[in-house]
């Protein structure tokens, strides 16, 4: 550590573009730590299941209890920023992100491991708004924003499906609590550095509007919890239906609380934009059906196919390439095909991909029937997200920035909860069916495949629907000259 903040010091007295250069590195170092604990953790939950007495349909609230909080916090914490200063925020959220990782490995039960992995959540929360906002204020619209996006994107998409190969190596070789470990030294160096790098931000008069951000994520924790009760019992269980009214008392008074606030977490005036509204729905339904994928692919390579963590881990590397390739592709392609054709060509691999997986079954050979769909994924992902991002910033006004740049990862992390909410729902109604009506001639822990199986293939169906919906959004909705990206000013 001394040697690495002896290099740090040295390189403060480097030139301002190479400052902001290490700053850059620095701010997206922590992104991808953030990022990756959404989805590293699945490749453990196998093992996380039986050490810690998980259900099948509680396990899923390992995922949602750190994407919910994490997504209904994110605008408090974009409004924290401008307040108090970016980076002290920053620092103090990830400071709380790596004491919680350090919680959530030593956890002796599931409750222990919720609470830890939602304060993971807020501490994140706190970190993640100020990274996109100091990129869209600190590159000017036009090819830089968009290169500096296509980066940042990069990291995103790329982390989310390397979280899947680096959980599997950490699984296999070491155990699952260190998928929570490793968030610690990565922590404790970027609260060490950024100082040294990342220039505070000036504050902001303002207040913080707490009723908005308790009554939307209030609102949003009771939906998913209605998804995830009706997965484990049924659709007219009474917990199920008295969580889905919740849910709609919340969020009725999230958007009144909003619309008469004086200073909200969510300015209303985001969504008059046509475009900027059919980007963060389209957002929404795409990420609800990507990361059902990763939850439930993971579980079908260990559990009906038989991998090992290491090698359901790997066997996520083609999706993990592909996605990083063509994220870095499209901001070359995106001023000479477009935003929006770039966005439907990505669509169309990405809903293929889905609908391939909704035939799976216990015969299912990886190379026959995973290969093919995470490659088809990888490649449709790639080229969707950095125009969508675009189109979610496009035209903002500097002094919405931080809430728009809040609004793209809310998108992100609460249509990840309530899709997989929804898939898991899918997944228990159509597991318990295939159950009810066994296959004559098999054994016991062949019908168990069968069910298992059976409910994933349905759910995959499911977020091949999603899908088609986001691109009947971006076809529907989303203008083109909103989104053209202007030419940044020539420099001296």
């Amino acid at each position: 550590m001394s040697s690495l903040l002896t290099r740090a010091t040295r390189a403060r007295e480097a030139s301002p573009s190479n400052r902001a250069g290490v700053a850059l590195v620095i701010m997206l170092s922590a992104q991808l730590m953030i990022i990756l604990d959404a989805t590293v953790v699945n490749i453990a939950l196998p093992h996380i299941l039986t050490s810690l007495h998980f259900s099948r349909t509680s396990l899923s609230w390992v995922m949602n209890g750190y994407t919910l909080v994490f997504g209904g916090l994110l605008l408090l914490g974009g409004r924290a920023g401008d307040i108090l200063g970016r980076r002290r925020v920053f620092m103090a959220g990830i400071g709380l992100f790596t004491l919680a990782s350090l919680a959530g490995g030593l956890s002796t039960s599931a409750g222990m491991l919720l609470a830890a992995r939602a304060v993971q959540g807020a501490g994140g929360a706190l970190a993640a708004p100020a990274v996109l906002a100091l990129i869209v204020s600190g590159f000017p619209e036009g090819r830089e924003r968009t290169r500096a996006l296509g980066i940042y994107m990069g990291v995103i998409t790329g982390g989310s499906s390397l979280g899947l190969v680096l959980g599997g190596v950490i699984t296999e070789w070491l155990s699952w609590r260190w998928v929570l470990f490793i968030n610690v030294p990565i922590g404790i160096a970027v609260v060490a550095i950024a100082p040294l790098f990342v220039a505070e931000t000036p504050r902001q008069a303002g207040r913080f509007d707490l009723a908005g951000a308790v009554t939307s994520t209030a609102g949003v924790a009771a939906l998913v919890y209605g998804f995830v009760r009706a997965a484990a019992t049924s659709w007219d269980d009474h917990l199920a239906l008295g969580a889905f009214g919740a849910a709609a008392v919340l969020l009725a008074a999230f958007l009144a609380i909003e619309a008469k606030a004086r200073q909200p977490i969510t300015p209303l005036r985001l969504f008059a934009d046509i475009s900027r509204s059919g980007s963060f729905v389209a957002r929404l339904l795409l990420i609800a059906g990507m990361f059902g994928v990763f939850y439930f692919l993971t579980q079908f390579l260990q559990q009906v196919m038989g991998f090992s963590p290491l090698r359901a881990g790997v066997a996520f590397l083609p999706l993990t390439a592909a996605l990083f390739v063509m994220s870095r592709t499209a901001p070359r392609l995106m001023p000479r095909l477009g935003a929006k054709p770039l966005m439907i060509a990505g669509m169309l691999p990405a809903i293929a991909s889905l609908a391939w997986l909704s035939r799976v079954s216990p015969a299912t050979g990886y190379w026959s029937g995973v290969f093919g769909p995470m490659m088809l994924l990888g490649i449709g992902m790639g080229l969707v997200f950095v125009p969508l991002t675009t189109a979610s910033l496009a035209g903002v006004a500097p002094a919405d920035s931080g809430a728009a740049s809040s609004m793209v990862n809310v998108m992100q992390q609460v249509g990840g909860s309530l899709g997989l909410a929804v898939l898991v729902a899918v997944f228990g109604t159509a597991s318990r069916n295939a159950g009810q009506h066994p296959l004559p001639g098999l054994t016991s822990a062949a019908q168990a495949q069968h069910v298992l199986a059976h409910g994933m293939a349905t759910a995959f169906g499911l977020a091949a629907i999603l899908n088609v919906c986001s691109l009947l959004v971006i076809v529907a909705l989303i203008r083109t000259r909103k989104i053209v990206p202007r030419q940044a000013p020539a420099r001296d």
